[in-house]
């Protein structure tokens, strides 16, 4: 009898182990099953946001607005390279699946997209805000991306800009701007304009730099002042330095230009000039020397401006 009780309990001990195993490996798969298909629907909403953003690049609009909704609460990480070139910019996205965050899919890179954001904006919902830089000829449209939960209110902002958002606002009326009058919430982000209490970012204006965290950034135009205010610091620095790059490819370009057209009888003076604005772009560091680029910028815009018919853009 203890033989035969023996040999049961050793049959259903390995069918016991048996059982444990496949299921392991049936969970083990399934997991792995939903992982791959959620790496596959990262990488498609990646590749889904780079479609969207394009028609966002003004063309010789001053700037756009629009909302993003997607399916799920996502996270989008925003990385920049300022490698050699153009540098680029790097999407990687991650939606919310069975009350995890998977890991995000491998990313998009794009040589021509400048995006200013925080490292990671977690959302149902996103606002894009587009703006066009130029310094002093276009140089790239801006991308300025954040939650629709979080609010931004500007307090005692430049006319201009006042005037530019009420514009913005009329025509997509979920974005995320108040012009003075800031509602109470946790989620409103106080952007003011000189010294005020109770600010988030705080805008020097004429100073031209942006204090947020504790941390400084310096710009030139409108276009970047929007950048500092949305930008993590580390983003915003890089991107400069991918503009900055493009900047030296442009002046080469419109050097070659000036040539072409000094044959039908238009000089632009302008050589020397192009020359200085590629080797101050070239050797920009930080943003704390970029006002050394819009000098030069301003008064080549100047001379252009003062050339007539022979203008280069």
């Amino acid at each position: 009898m203890k033989r035969g009780y023996l040999q049961i309990s050793f049959a259903w001990l390995f069918a016991i182990i048996v059982g444990a195993v496949i299921i392991f490996l049936a969970i083990y798969f399934s997991i792995k099953a939903v992982n791959m298909g959620q790496y596959e629907i990262n990488t498609k909403t990646e590749k889904s946001l780079g479609i969207i953003l394009n028609p966002l690049e003004t063309g010789f609009q001053k700037s756009i607005s629009t909302s993003i909704s997607l399916p799920a609460q996502t996270r989008i990480y925003n990385r920049c390279d300022n490698y050699d070139g153009f540098g680029n910019q790097v999407i990687r996205v991650s939606q919310k699946s069975l009350g995890k965050w998977p890991e995000p899919a491998a990313g998009m890179a794009f040589e021509n997209k400048y995006i200013f954001s925080e490292g990671v904006i977690e959302a149902k919902k996103f606002n894009v805000f587009s703006k066009p830089f130029e310094l002093p000829f276009k140089v790239s449209d801006l991308l300025y991306v954040s939650s629709a939960e979080k609010q931004y209110c500007l307090v005692n902002s430049p006319q201009h800009i006042e005037d530019e958002i009420k514009d913005l606002k009329q025509n997509n009326e979920n974005l995320n701007f108040f012009v003075e009058n800031c509602p109470e919430s946790d989620k409103i982000v106080r952007v003011c304009f000189g010294s005020e209490d109770d600010c988030d970012v705080v805008v020097k204006y004429s100073q031209k730099y942006i204090e947020k965290q504790g941390e400084r950034v310096y710009f030139e135009t409108d276009a970047l002042m929007y950048a500092g205010i949305f930008s993590d610091k580390n983003i915003y620095e890089c991107q400069v330095k991918r503009l900055m790059q493009r900047i030296e490819q442009l002046s080469n370009i419109y050097k070659e230009k000036a040539v072409l057209i000094s044959q039908t009888g238009c000089d632009t003076n302008l050589n020397a000039d192009l020359t200085r604005l590629h080797n101050l772009a070239r050797s920009l560091d930080s943003s704390l020397t970029l006002y050394h680029v819009g000098d030069m910028a301003f008064d080549i815009e100047n001379q252009n401006d003062d050339n007539g018919v022979c203008r280069l853009w």
